[in-house]
């Protein structure tokens, strides 16, 4: 009896320590994908909108902006070039 005790102590130390170190790997591939998403998406921006007048300028804010926020940052962008 004290062994199946140990070993289910065992298992829930386990998975809390796999939950602990699991969080920030989601935390960071998120940041990751916002960030190609965001890249792709101020590239085509600049590529449409050439046309039509708009170009946000890709550096290190306007880069940083769009890879944490993603989509709703190059919308911001777009929002904020219209109107500066």
């Amino acid at each position: 009896m004290e062994a199946f005790i140990g070993f289910l102590i065992g298992l829930l130390v386990l998975f809390l320590v796999v939950k602990l170190f699991a969080w920030p790997i989601k935390i960071l591939l998120k940041l990751i994908v916002n960030g190609i998403l965001g890249g792709i998406l101020l590239w085509l921006v600049n590529l449409v909108g050439g046309a039509f007048g708009l170009y946000i300028g890709i550096n290190i804010v306007t880069a940083l902006i769009a890879g944490i926020l993603g989509i709703p940052g190059v919308l911001f962008l777009i929002i904020f070039t219209m109107f500066m």
